[in-house]
């Protein structure tokens, strides 16, 4: 949980930056890095106060556009439709283990109609809980979010989906639906009748911005990795897999989604196009057919978007400027699966449901230092956040690992405190070594058996933590802490564009740590404010060739009674 006094507008020590075009220009990225870094004596520009009252909205919705459902058919009108919400998940879940979705083949695949698509969303962006506490209610999701602003919305492509008509599709967590944008015949019946779903996500970036300012655009692209975490789980749970379909363009993913379409955003937040990814039961996938695009590009899209914020204070140029500055300009060759990496069963104990787990994920705010967490439980969270094609959250065909782990290990039962490594490929082992201080012994851990773990030093490393992570306690109190460091010189300069994986890569292994967390008994929570600088510095870096993207802690946690727990949707009185 990132803390309101990380947001203090404040520019103590600090160089003032531009960000000028050329848009691919990788010193855009290292500029806009530096300049969106807490530092000790101050904090990367933000409000310096909120009104609570003037949160913009977490729900976007499109204004007459189309809302459909299995039990009343698609109407063809343009602009008016019948608002009958998504089937909610059904009692056959409760059947599914979280065990077996890390054992290929245990799970049967679910037909491809609109009972499994409205289950992939609720799983994945649907709410998992109201919470109350006096005259105040809010949603929980089952995708978590900086500050639960939630900047994320979540498409639907559908073509050839049992119950659906073939289009473009919004979908809306808080009535559970989906808002028809475009009817498209994308269904090609003369030449296969095989079913083509696929996952679009965009960010609106407003939402992050009128809290946190000018590093904003990082806790987007975070959010955007945990969304793509949660529909990997989601997907698991049908029997599916998640196919990245990254190697588009922004432009054409733009226009396949309707973001492009100015009269959709009309005195509304623009929405920035994200990624776009394929649920299917196979272990393949194929490219996009090229008209799909131009079909979207002459489609007439229904319906507008609400405005989020009515009354907008303040701008925050230099996040626009990021987001224009990582923008993928061109399409690149589709990325296949490595065939040579061996797919290895995770052997998980307990009687947990998939759904409930995902259902139940929370952000610990606050850990109760008096418990130990055992020793073969830290070791699991750290095996689920190792790379593995096909295994969730992990996509089939995921670019190689460029995020490895940083570990203050502060209360794990046979495990000495003090600060350890967990470099998630043998290149970044070499790379680790090469640019962390040489006073670090790297000493394997042999009780981690094939783990990659390796002891750099024995300190009591809480208040170290803690201070590192914008003084916030769950750093220290937590059975430990995790920064993760993501390989940054390289990977913006083969493109300024991957400076958004480096965030969406460590959003997944946050989702990992959230679920494995909960399947253990213990809690998570992900922490984007932290003193950058100073975690260099701790480490003995000397350049930018890695940099920390992430803070994430696991412990034990204190709940707040106090705060009454809803379901959540008892609104719509299914």
């Amino acid at each position: 949980m990132l803390k309101a006094n990380c947001c203090r507008q404040s520019a103590a020590g600090h160089k003032s930056y531009r960000l000028n075009l050329p848009v691919t220009d990788s010193h855009n990225v290292s500029d806009y890095h530096r300049r969106s870094s807490h530092h000790l004596d101050g904090y990367a520009r933000g409000p310096e106060a909120l009104d609570w009252s003037g949160q913009p909205n977490p729900f976007r919705s499109f204004t007459a556009a189309p809302q459909v459902a299995p039990q009343v058919a698609p109407q063809v009108a343009p602009q008016v439709a019948p608002q009958v919400a998504l089937p909610l998940l059904q009692e056959g879940f409760d059947g599914i283990g979280f065990n077996q979705l890390f054992q290929p083949g245990s799970i049967k695949s679910a037909p491809m109609d609109l009972a499994a698509v409205a289950a992939l969303f609720e799983l994945s962006l649907g709410i998992s809980a109201w919470k109350a506490y006096g005259p105040d209610r809010w949603a929980l999701r089952c995708n978590p979010s900086s500050g639960n602003l939630h900047p994320s919305e979540g498409y639907l492509v559908a073509a050839g989906i049992s119950g659906l008509e073939d289009g473009i599709y919004h979908y809306r967590p808080d009535e559970h639906q989906l808002e028809q944008r475009a009817a498209i015949p994308l269904a090609d019946h003369k030449t296969s009748v095989e079913p083509r779903l696929l996952i679009g996500l965009s960010s609106i970036l407003w939402r992050e911005a009128w809290k946190y300012g000018e590093r904003a655009f990082r806790y987007c692209q975070l959010d955007i990795g945990h969304a793509v975490g949660t529909f990997s789980y989601a997907a698991a749970t049908l029997g599916w897999h998640l196919h990245l379909l990254d190697h588009h363009s922004d432009q054409e993913v733009a226009t396949l989604l309707g973001l492009h379409d100015a009269e959709s955003f009309i005195d509304a937040e623009p929405e920035m196009a994200e990624l776009l990814f394929e649920i299917t039961p196979r272990k393949t996938t194929k490219a996009i057919p090229d008209h799909w695009f131009e079909l979207a590009a002459e489609s007439r899209w229904q319906g507008r978007a609400n405005r989020i914020d009515k009354h907008p204070y303040g701008k925050w140029p230099v996040v626009e400027a990021i987001a224009r500055a990582t923008i993928k300009k061109h399409r690149t060759a589709i990325r296949e699966a490595d065939p040579t990496l061996d797919i290895k069963p995770r052997h998980l104990t307990g009687n947990a449901t998939a759904a409930a787990l995902i259902k139940q994920r929370r952000s610990a705010q606050h850990f109760d230092p008096r418990f130990m967490m055992p020793l073969q439980t830290f070791l699991q969270l750290l095996d689920a956040t190792l790379p593995g094609n096909g295994m969730p959250p992990w996509p089939e065909n995921g670019s190689p690992a460029a995020t490895h782990l940083l570990i203050f290990v502060h209360r794990v039962s046979g495990l000495r405190q003090g600060l350890y490594a967990l470099p998630r490929s043998q290149e970044g082992l070499t790379i680790m070594q090469q640019e962390m201080s040489k006073q670090f012994i790297w000493q394997k851990m042999d009780v981690a058996g094939e783990l990659p773990l390796y002891l750099l030093i024995h300190a009591d490393s809480r208040n170290a933590a803690r201070t590192l992570s914008c003084h916030q306690p769950i750093a220290a109190d937590a059975a430990f802490a995790v920064s993760m460091l993501g390989e940054f010189d390289r990977t913006i300069e083969q493109d300024a564009a991957n400076y958004r994986q480096l965030f969406i890569e460590a959003g997944l292994i946050g989702q990992a740590l959230y679920l494995e967390a909960e399947h253990t008994g213990f809690r998570g929570t992900g922490i984007g404010c932290y003193f950058d600088p100073a975690i260099h510095k701790t480490l003995g870096f000397e350049s930018t060739t890695l940099q920390s993207t992430y803070h994430f802690t696991v412990g034990t946690p204190l709940v707040d009674e106090r705060i009454e727990t809803l379901p959540p949707y008892a609104h719509l009185e299914r």
